[in-house]
């Protein structure tokens, strides 16, 4: 690009950005004018809009970028996403939106992503971060998890991808014990044991699972599968939302999916049959996971890692941080997830 790339949200919204950035669409053909659909801003700003170009087409498309935060860093988030999209979503048999572009600018560690709407352009259903799936929906999306996983055979080995770290050592970093421990006493812990509503456990938990998960095989990990990053089509479930792409155990993410998605009385009755729903389909991909009873053992251990990512959340609408503090800390109760780490 001759533009440099748009760090704020009408920058990106700039027929002539957008008309360099969708070049290859619609012949080259300049936008000449931008509707927005809807806007999001949490962490990472969300646009959908109508792009009307100089032939006379439309094409309706998502952007997403951490836009209008001059001084945030948003460590490499952008950047990992930008790097899914662009070297690893087309190898993966994966649902994913379609990306049409990727600008970005390496050395300052930002990017943005374009993806065709796919609202607009496939009827999709977007789930959202509080909507309770029952079993049958979140086996669906468990489907989808395992595929991700298990990639091996599409992308080669995942440890040898050199901008895809493990991160449960370097999350158990990003905030302060004196940060930390108030939220975990603000209304979120509310009927929480005493335990699971103590900081310093938390952050030696983290600390204790990182040096654990580096002994077993690194997988290719979503990060945050709540429900609200994953949709519905009429071909199937699908997955968005790669900023906290990684390597690392299967069962971060398996325990953080069933945990947030279910209510928790349904996980409590439904988790074990979903756990082994998924390793029949990881073993069908040839994945590599262990025994049931080790993989159990694993799914319990990793209770927290979900956990801990809610714990620290203060830019989500309320009632979303409490559900999901919740829904994850009841499950790190009931595992004894801190014992089996030898806490």
């Amino acid at each position: 690009m001759t533009l440099p790339i748009a760090r704020t949200l009408d920058a990106a919204l700039d027929p002539a950005w957008l008309s360099e950035s969708l070049s290859p669409l619609k012949g080259g053909s300049p936008v000449t004018a931008v509707d927005v659909v809807e806007l999001i801003q949490i962490n990472a700003t969300k646009i959908r809009f109508t792009a009307n170009f100089a032939n006379g087409e439309t094409g309706a498309y998502c952007l997403k970028g951490f836009l209008d935060q001059p001084n945030a860093n948003p460590n490499t988030a952008s950047v990992r996403e930008v790097n899914f999209y662009t070297k690893l979503a087309a190898q993966l048999p994966l649902r994913v939106p379609e990306c049409v572009a990727a600008p970005i600018d390496r050395e300052a560690e930002f990017g943005i992503i374009i993806m065709r709407d796919l609202i607009v352009e496939g009827g999709a259903y977007f789930c959202s971060a509080l909507e309770p799936f029952d079993a049958p929906r979140t086996a669906k999306s468990l489907e989808q998890l395992a595929k991700l996983h298990h990639s091996q055979a599409h992308i080669g080995p995942v440890a040898e991808i050199p901008w895809l770290p493990r991160q449960i050592e370097w999350l158990s970093t990003i905030m302060p014990l004196d940060i930390l421990q108030p939220l975990m006493h603000d209304q979120r812990s509310i009927g929480m044991p005493e335990h699971v509503n103590d900081g310093t456990l938390l952050l030696r938990g983290m600390k204790a699972l990182s040096a654990i998960d580096a002994t077993r095989p690194g997988a290719l990990l979503h990060g945050d599968c709540h429900a609200g990053n994953f949709f519905d089509t009429a071909e199937g479930t699908g997955v968005i939302d790669f900023q906290l792409l990684q390597q690392g155990g299967w069962a971060l993410d398996v325990a953080y999916h069933i945990a947030a998605t279910l209510p928790v009385e349904i996980a409590e009755r439904e988790e074990r049959n979903l756990l082994n729903h998924y390793l029949q389909i990881a073993r069908s991909l040839n994945g590599q996971v262990p025994s049931d009873e080790e993989a159990w053992t694993q799914y319990r251990q990793s209770a927290i890692y979900g956990f801990f990512l809610w714990a620290i959340t203060r830019n989500v609408k309320r009632p979303i941080i409490d559900a999901f503090y919740q829904r994850l800390g009841s499950s790190v109760a009931r595992h004894e997830s801190y014992k089996l780490l030898g806490l």
